[in-house]
């Protein structure tokens, strides 16, 4: 006879008891266990095994998969990536032992992920405060990018939680189709009776109601980020947990940003998704008509492929205006650049603006000697009719040249003869003392004197 299978999961029976309201004697007596049992699992001396999940989910009605998440496959692939940190290399640690501890100790490999990510977060503040970047204050807009950041803007409950509502909104027959069900009906109405929004969810009148002059992208963005709203705040908040924000408007924007996310993933769902980039070279134009989305949304999806076993191009994305303010950082891939860079004016992110919706594609060389590829376009915000106000910005999805040759846009360059331009982080942080374009010293060197003579270059420093 076949050993039952059983698993760890005593920080979510708690969870779980906690939001029921109940307390541990009241959840024995449900399950017909004893108290002790009770506080045996969920201190993860016992394990949970598939009769008694099985009797959870009956009696307290809850899914089973969403019980469960977090101690399979991707919980080990978290903390197998954390203990890959160059923090740990000394070690020596096997992956069997890694995979041990995950299984044995599942809360204590939980707060290891979260003390090593909060680590993580602590570095990224003290290098924007380095680089000059802290305004001397609390910044919402800095913690919810490091936020992101810390974990490469991928979150592998929410992808779980999106692909299962994505596959319920396809079988019903569509995102409108979904909210029909749920006795909510629809609506498309102008601008001006909207009131200054995009979007508004009425119970009372059991509606959602859109601005008609959304493109069909957007309006079902704006759909599927309401079902993010209704049907995963629970998920959102366990992304959140154990995160201290020194912000309420931090933690607000942070919990946008996941919402955010979740919309995109509904759309895009993560095998789907994976499965197409590759195999159409993340042809972003394919891939906009493939799902429905836009050429920002699919951009910023690309940024999320990091699932164990299906692992895309890591990319990093950025966004900016005319007057080049960063408004969006996205981070898949770990780079410095990503949380620094944009402000360098030879990066072709900032000359896009002379040709709108035209694919710009550059190679690109830090100081270091680092070499990523860029793909830059222009998208507009807002419109939707005459007069109506829009925001032209534009936007970069970059990867390492090492991936460079998996995409259509280099696919049959020669990465050997590429000619790269040189650019750097920021004019503070590079040390190029030829660039014409540089707009400050950098940090360190000293400048020359201009009694006798005059550099061609901005400024002339002080051979180091």
């Amino acid at each position: 006879m076949a050993k039952e299978r059983s698993i760890f999961m005593g920080p979510r029976i708690r969870r779980l008891r906690r939001d029921l309201g109940l307390t541990q004697a009241g959840m024995a007596e449900d399950l017909d266990v004893s108290p002790s049992y009770i506080a045996l699992i969920e201190s993860n001396q016992r394990p949970v095994t598939a009769s008694m999940l099985l009797k959870l989910a009956e009696i307290y009605r809850t899914d089973i998969a969403s019980l469960a998440r977090g101690s399979g496959d991707d919980f080990n692939a978290q903390i197998a990536a954390t203990f890959k940190s160059p923090l740990f290399a000394d070690l020596d640690l096997s992956p069997l032992e890694i995979q041990d501890f995950a299984s044995t100790f599942p809360a204590t490999a939980e707060a290891v992920i979260r003390l090593y990510t909060a680590y993580q977060e602590g570095q990224m503040a003290l290098a924007d405060q380095s680089d000059g970047e802290s305004t001397g204050g609390p910044d919402p807009v800095s913690e919810a990018r490091r936020f992101l950041a810390a974990r490469k803007n991928y979150f592998p409950e929410v992808d779980t939680k999106a692909e299962e509502l994505a596959q319920e909104i396809k079988r019903v027959g569509g995102l409108e189709q979904y909210f029909t069900d749920q006795r909510i009906r629809v609506r498309h109405l102008p601008s001006d009776v909207m009131h200054g929004f995009t979007r508004r969810l009425d119970l009372h009148r059991r509606e959602i109601v859109l601005d008609e002059t959304l493109d069909h992208a957007s309006a079902n963005f704006q759909l599927a980020l309401q079902i993010a709203y209704m049907e995963m705040t629970d998920v959102f908040s366990d992304c959140l947990a154990g995160t201290q924000f020194d912000t309420e408007s931090g933690e607000k924007l942070t919990r946008r940003a996941l919402a955010n996310y979740a919309a995109g993933a509904i759309m895009m769902p993560y095998h789907a998704f994976a499965k197409a980039a590759k195999n159409g070279h993340y042809d972003i134009e394919t891939l906009r008509r493939q799902f429905g989305a836009s050429f920002e949304q699919v951009a910023h999806r690309l940024t999320t492929l990091q699932r164990p076993g299906q692992e895309g191009v890591p990319f990093f994305f950025i966004r900016v205006d005319a007057a080049g303010n960063v408004s969006k950082r996205l981070d898949g891939a770990g780079f410095p650049f990503a949380r620094h860079g944009g402000s360098c004016p030879l990066w072709s992110v900032h000359s896009a603006f002379r040709t709108p919706r035209e694919v710009i594609t550059q190679w690109v060389e830090l100081p270091d000697g680092e070499r990523f590829f860029s793909i830059v376009r222009t998208v507009t915000a807002g419109g939707g009719g005459y007069g109506k106000l829009q925001v032209e910005r534009a936007i970069a999805l970059c990867c390492s040249s090492q991936h460079a040759h998996k995409l259509i846009y280099a696919k049959d360059t020669d990465i050997s003869a590429v000619q790269p331009t040189p650019i750097g982080v920021t004019c503070r942080l590079c040390h190029r003392a030829d660039c014409l374009a540089r707009a400050e010293p950098p940090i360190g060197r000293a400048l020359q004197s201009d009694d006798y003579r005059r550099p061609s270059t901005p400024f002339g420093l002080v051979d180091s």
